[in-house]
């Protein structure tokens, strides 16, 4: 199946850019993006300064944007079994498996697997025709994996998934509180705004968080939690809010529910300092700190993300900060909430139409009369009458052979799902796999697929997003879709009329079913629902495409949205009171044993994003960190015989992966911590997912990332080497490796138990060098290289030693994007190092510049003694900011060194 893109003639005069305000398409801080056209298949971006989640600012992932346009990975013909065909039989093929499935299994044997990428258009046609007119709520999406736990807590809590702060109140805070959060690599134009504010009025930074990350490094206090206490110090934390008389009676008395249960509960969890401390592994007087300055800041904002959410106990975690908050009055009130920082672009749209297989459209669930009110709006013929799977139910009934027909939209569960390789097998299993897509390499996916449909991507979307703070922005498209590509509400909206309902899926565009999606939030909506966007359910077609950012509530009659709410309480309980929530005693539920005796904590880095389906298309965020890797405690790597830069075999019952070792104390004893980027598309031996334990929240059904029991040993390896290449290349499954793109090509580093010289014979015979004029063997130093050069162009370059060889990788990439390499520097092909030495062998700290370690170490030997004056030297950090808490860091160590 040949479903790559040819390359584009360069030679078509470019069109007049235009620039186009649109939304950014990575995390959930939602940030404008202003992009403009070259013509050529990329684009100018940079932030938009009218955008009020951001005013300007863009993280490097985000201004790196347009180097991710190019279609050479794109699939761009639908195709079924591998072989390419015509939309209409493709559409008619996914119509068909559906329906073979409902008529001989029934409706619960078919089921939608979404993504928070999606836009809100997409989401909602997506539940319509699953739950009102197939007649299922089998409609999960990978949001699940990262924001479950905090519906979950927000629905017991306030009556609705409801983030009641918004951006602003992270500036106007005393004291900020990241509780499971690296605020700084994953959300870093919050992050910018904190730091601000910290400059500003000396706002108080907390983290909380087994490691010590680079937003601990920046914090002026760091609580080292133990892996799954944070129940148990915001338990603490509420039992001091009542000791201490810091409890808002008058809020607590006419806009809750609960208080004494929860209290009484808390007593139990956390009955005293000494006993809060010792179970969650904390020193007495940063405990102390920590409550001081809670109880005495009014102006507080408890900020929480994946650490708080990917765990066993997250729904539990999010309620007791929720309770904390309740008790104190600290609600919806400038400067003051709890506020949950989301993961993905659209994790907060794809809630609000029901994206979730436990909610219908319209932040309504499955009782009698929400199954009947959007049964009638809808008009739907075969309502769902209650729950349907969540994402890690589904695969396994997908294992047992209960759910046979699968739609993935937008995601690879083969690739993020816990126990991925028993996900990936599982697709095997399936009667019928649709996948909607872009990117041809996804993970053993579309091998797996029946049918392929080539989705449009970022750039080319039309629709909207939802961010962290309730606000709607409008994604828009400035290139046009390669090939087939098709928009994802589109693909729906064609089955749907195959499978016979056409006149309820009868949209000509995007606005059609925004309008719908408006209309359902205020249908019978008398104040009983706060997600009401009624205000917005009449705009015309050139009113959407001019939308500007909005927040909701906006209900009709309304012309701005609400920045905050439940300062004045008006919860979403039938009572209009919020609910303290009892919780469970926390227990770590999957412990340490003799055969894994530690635990795995996985999460991100700073430039890349979920499975580098689009961040991995950039060289500028390649350099950072370009190669997967496990973090070990010094006395954990002493303990198991590992040592800093050599290599590692992690084992979970579900998979091992192979890694390369950083020894740091930023990680706790007896925890590892690995990220999560990585698939067999961008490496081999290295899916982190594969070792995730499939032990899920009990109220959110959200699965534990951060809390795996695993074992490690030492993986002896003798050989380690690189190949840059102008071409992909076929990598043999058996040598463990990565890939990262350069600027020309890509490189793939490497790393074997064989010896240098037969791993260097073995590889040549596979990239065709054996016969290459230029060969260098060394064997007294067990160093080899080979390269080829076509027309004055390095083609491919294969290195191969005994150690990692940095200043070789250096010399090879600049080579690469070298056209044509010139006879005096030819000479230098196999030399390993360029004619004159350079700064650009060390680790890349600042990605918007290009400015690398070894350069800001000399210019602070140079004087250069602050982040400021490093900015003022080389720009490092004063353009996204994502790298100045490392160089802070750096210029600490250099201080501490001297």
């Amino acid at each position: 199946m040949n479903m790559t893109a040819p390359a584009p003639d360069l030679t078509k005069a470019a069109p007049l850019p235009i620039p186009t305000r649109t939304t950014c398409a990575y995390c959930g801080v939602g940030c404008g993006v202003i992009a403009t056209p070259d013509g050529l298949g990329s684009a100018g971006i940079a932030g938009d300064p009218e955008h009020p989640a951001n005013l300007g600012r863009l993280c490097v992932k985000g201004a790196a944007l347009g180097e991710t346009l190019g279609t050479g990975h794109r699939i761009l013909h639908p195709a079924i079994h591998g072989v390419r065909t015509t939309w209409n039989r493709a559409l008619d093929a996914v119509a068909k498996g559906i329906r073979d499935t409902v008529d001989m299994h029934g409706p619960e044997a078919v089921a939608f697997y979404l993504s928070g990428q999606l836009l809100t258009e997409d989401y909602y046609v997506a539940n319509k025709l699953m739950k009102g007119f197939i007649g299922s709520a089998n409609v999960d999406t990978n949001s699940r994996l990262c924001m479950a736990s905090t519906v979950a807590g927000h629905r017991r809590a306030f009556g609705a998934d409801i983030v009641p702060n918004c951006y602003e109140d992270l500036e106007e805070a005393d004291l900020v509180v990241l509780v499971g959060s690296n605020t700084a690599w994953c959300h870093p134009v919050l992050w910018q705004r904190i730091e601000q504010a910290k400059a500003k009025h000396g706002t108080r930074i907390v983290t909380i968080d087994p490691r010590r990350t680079v937003t601990a490094d920046s914090a002026d206090l760091h609580l080292p939690i133990a892996p799954g206490m944070d129940s148990v110090l915001f338990a603490r934390l509420l039992v001091e809010i009542a000791e201490r008389k810091e409890l808002d009676h008058d809020y607590v008395g006419r806009n809750t529910t609960g208080f004494d249960e929860a209290l009484a509960n808390a007593r139990d969890i956390a009955p005293d300092r000494a006993v809060t401390a010792a179970r969650c592994g904390l020193d007495a007087t940063d405990l102390a700190t920590f409550l001081d300055w809670w109880l005495a800041t009014p102006k507080t904002v408890t900020c929480f993300s994946q650490g708080v959410n990917q765990s066993a106990q997250g729904t539990d975690k999010v309620n007791a900060i929720l309770n904390a908050h309740l008790a104190a009055g600290r609600v919806g009130k400038p400067g003051a909430g709890p506020f949950s920082l989301t993961g993905q672009p659209n994790a907060m749209g794809g809630r609000e139409v029901g994206g979730l297989a436990n909610q219908l459209a319209a932040h309504m669930g499955f009782s009698p009369a929400e199954i009947d009110r959007v049964g009638r709006f809808w008009q739907a013929p075969r309502m769902a009458q209650g729950e349907g799977r969540k994402a890690v139910a589904m695969f396994e009934a997908i294992e047992r052979g209960e759910i046979k027909a699968l739609w993935v939209l937008c995601t690879n569960p083969a690739a993020s799902l816990p126990r991925a390789d028993a996900a990936r097998a599982a697709l095997r299993k399936l009667d019928f796999l649709a996948v909607s897509e872009v990117n041809a390499h996804a993970d053993s996916l579309i091998e797996a697929a029946t049918v392929v449909l080539p989705a449009a991507a970022w750039g080319e979307k039309n629709g909207t997003v939802t961010n962290s703070e309730r606000r709607i922005s409008r994604q828009r498209p400035f290139v046009a879709a390669p090939g087939e590509s098709r928009p994802d509400w589109w693909q729906i909206c064609e089955v749907a009329r195959r499978l016979g309902h056409g006149a309820a899926f009868a949209y000509a565009s995007p606005a059609e079913i925004f309008r719908e999606h408006a209309a359902l939030s205020a249908f019978e909506n008398f104040g009983g629902r706060l997600f009401d966007i009624g205000g917005l359910a009449d705009l015309s077609d050139e009113a959407y495409d001019a939308l500007e950012p909005v927040q909701w509530p906006l209900p009709k009659g309304s012309k701005i949205g609400v920045k905050r709410l439940f300062a004045e309480g008006g919860f979403v309980h039938a009572d209009g009171k919020a609910r303290f929530v009892s919780l469970a005693l926390p227990a770590l539920k999957a412990e340490r044993s003799a055969e894994y005796p530690l635990l795995l904590n996985t999460g991100r880095v700073r430039d890349q994003w979920h499975t580098m389906t689009r961040t991995g298309l950039s060289p500028r965020l390649a350099r950072h960190r370009n190669a997967p890797f496990v973090e070990v405690h010094p006395e954990d790597a002493a303990l198991y015989g590992l040592t800093d830069g050599g290599h590692a075999a992690i084992s979970s019952p579900h998979g091992q992966v192979e890694l390369r070792v950083v020894v740091t104390d930023t990680q706790q004893r007896g925890s590892l911590f690995a990220p999560i980027h990585w698939t067999d598309a961008t490496a081999a031996r290295a899916r982190v997912g594969s070792l995730v334990h499939a032990l899920t929240d009990p109220v959110s059904g959200q699965p534990d990332s951060k809390a795996v029991p695993v074992a490690i040993r030492p993986w002896a390896i003798r050989a380690q080497g690189f190949i840059v290449s102008r071409q992909r290349l076929p990598m043999p499954t058996w040598l463990s490796h990565a890939r990262m793109t350069v600027t020309g090509g890509e490189v793939v580093n490497f790393a074997s138990p064989r010896a240098p010289d037969a791993l260097h014979d073995l590889l040549s015979n596979w990239l065709n060098l054996w016969t290459s004029p230029l060969n260098q063997r060394n064997p007294a130093s067990d160093l080899y290289r080979s390269a080829s050069l076509v027309r004055n162009r390095l083609e491919i370059l294969l290195s191969t030693g005994p150690s990692a060889d940095e200043t070789g990788l250096a010399w090879a990439t600049e080579l690469l994007a070298k056209d044509p390499i010139d006879g005096a520097t030819r000479r230098f092909i196999l030399a390993g190092r360029a004619p004159s030495a350079g700064g650009g062998t060390s680790r890349q700290i600042c990605a918007c510049f290009g400015v690398h370690q070894s350069q800001i170490e000399e210019a602070a030997r140079a004087g250069a003694d602050s982040v400021e004056a490093i900015g003022k030297a080389l720009k490092a950090g004063t353009n996204c900011g994502s790298c100045r808490p490392e160089i802070r860091k750096l210029l600490e160590e250099m201080k501490t060194r001297a």
